[in-house]
Formats: C-alpha cells, sequence, structure tokens
C-alpha cells in the first residue's frame, strides 16, 4: 500500500509522489506563461494609447490667434454730409463804400472874412456834398459816394455800435425769457449713423446765447454725452430760431439752456 492509500482508506488514489510533483510542474509554467502573455498585453495596450489613442481621444481645439484693435469714438472722423452746403456768398460790390468821396468836410459853419480865407477853400459845398462828407474829409475824387473810412469806427467817421456780448455767468435783467420750439428742434435732430450703429444714447445740454434778433450768436456744451451727439446737438441749436428775451418790452440778448436728447426706438 502506498502513502496515498493510507491518507485515505477505503478510496483508491491514482495519484503518488511523482505525479503531483509533475502537475505542480506544469501548472507552474502555465500560470507563468498566463502572467508573461498578460503583461505583454498591458505593454501594448499602453503601446497603442501613447501613439494613437490619447491625442485622438484628448486632441485640443485649434486655436486662432485675432488681434484686437480698440478705436475711440471720439478720434473717428465725422460722417460724409450728404448736404451740399452752399456756396459762399460774393465779395460786396456796392461801389458807395469804396468812393474815395468828396473833399469838402462837413462841420458848422463859422464866419470868416474873405481876407482870411484860402483860395482852395473858396467853394462851398452844397447840402448833396455836406450829406456824403465826413469830418477828414475827400481826397477830391467824387463818385458820387461816401468818403473811405467813413464807417470804420475809427473816431473820425460814423461808428457803428455793436452789439455787446455777455458772458454766460453774467447778470442780464429781462422780464420775458428766451424761448424756443423745442418740440421742431428735435425734429430737426439728424441722428449719427456711427452712434446708431454703436448704440450711443443720452441727453446733450447746450447753452446759447439768443441775440436781440432772436438768433444764437454762441453755442457751447454745457453737458455732452459723446462727440458725435455734441456736435449734432451744436448744429441742430445754431439753425433754430427763437424768441428773444425782452425787457420793459425791448429784446435783449440772453443765455439760456436747452437739453437735446437722443433716443433709439
Amino acid at each position: 500500500m502506498t502513502t496515498a492509500e493510507a491518507t485515505l482508506p477505503g478510496v483508491p488514489s491514482k495519484y503518488g509522489a511523482q505525479e503531483l510533483k509533475k502537475i505542480i510542474s506544469d501548472n507552474t509554467i502555465r500560470a507563468w506563461i498566463m502572467v508573461t502573455a498578460a503583461l505583454l498585453l498591458l505593454l501594448l495596450f499602453r503601446w497603442v494609447y501613447e501613439t494613437v489613442l490619447r491625442d485622438w481621444l484628448f486632441k485640443e481645439p485649434d486655436v486662432v490667434e485675432v488681434v484686437v484693435t480698440r478705436a475711440m469714438l471720439d478720434v473717428l472722423a465725422p460722417p460724409p454730409s450728404n448736404t451740399n452746403e452752399p456756396p459762399p456768398p460774393p465779395p460786396p460790390t456796392n461801389t458807395m463804400m469804396g468812393a474815395s468821396g468828396p473833399a469838402t468836410r462837413a462841420g458848422t459853419p463859422v464866419a470868416v472874412p474873405d481876407a482870411l480865407i484860402a483860395p482852395d477853400a473858396k467853394d462851398f459845398a452844397n447840402i448833396d456834398e455836406l450829406a456824403r462828407a465826413s469830418a477828414k474829409g475827400g481826397d477830391g475824387e467824387d463818385q458820387g459816394g461816401f468818403m473811405d473810412g467813413a464807417f470804420d469806427g475809427g473816431g473820425q467817421g460814423l461808428k457803428v455800435e455793436k452789439e455787446e456780448i455777455p458772458d454766460p455767468d453774467d447778470f442780464v435783467a429781462y422780464e420775458v425769457e428766451p424761448e424756443i420750439d423745442y418740440s421742431g428742434l428735435q425734429r430737426s435732430i439728424i441722428y449719427p449713423d456711427m452712434a446708431k450703429r454703436n448704440n450711443i444714447e443720452g441727453t446733450v445740454t447746450v447753452r446759447v446765447l439768443v441775440g436781440k434778433d432772436g438768433r444764437p450768436m454762441k453755442v457751447q456744451v454745457l453737458d455732452g454725452v459723446n462727440k458725435l451727439l455734441d456736435n449734432e446737438a451744436i448744429r441742430a441749436v445754431q439753425a433754430a430760431t427763437f424768441t428773444p428775451a425782452k425787457q420793459n418790452g425791448v429784446p435783449v440778448a440772453a443765455w439760456m439752456a436747452i437739453p437735446v436728447v437722443f433716443k433709439l426706438k
């Protein structure tokens, strides 16, 4: 009886010591082959992942570098005007202002003895010549007009009084304030195309000096929004017609503030 048969009483055994050694040796070789094959498969998968799969699975999108240039609206050139401005008026051709005028001096007659009268002063001027002569007198080339410099305000000829222009901070007394057709002013607004495209809105407060004749003499931006809107507000106010301020029923020049609203519909 063998050792295997002794350990299992009543059960015959076909495995002895030699058979068990052979089984262990075969299983060891089989396990080594399986482990080696598994390692080779892992190495093959890693190589495939490093060379193919990683670039395909985690491919980054193409990046395009864009250069952005910023431009301020204040430095942009104004849009071209669609309206043709009228040419400037021609220079005055009135010969009355360019005439040399009579040599006669206008003044108060004084009685002088004939012996004291100079030879060149014995011809007296008539009423028409006295009406056109000034205190300086002309050079004798009488073309039927006034003497040169009669209206230059130099102290010798006739002086033309200029309308006094008050400063914005000066006090001007008036009973009736200057007025403007505000709705008509808003209708005359031409919204700048550049401001439309950039959705620029706001209220431009303009200060204007209204003259005695109702025309704007000076226009200033008191509270601006953007150069495009400020320039359009100035243009609209300069083209508007005002009712001047009055003091004791007499028109006077006065400043007033006007809000010009720019609103996109």
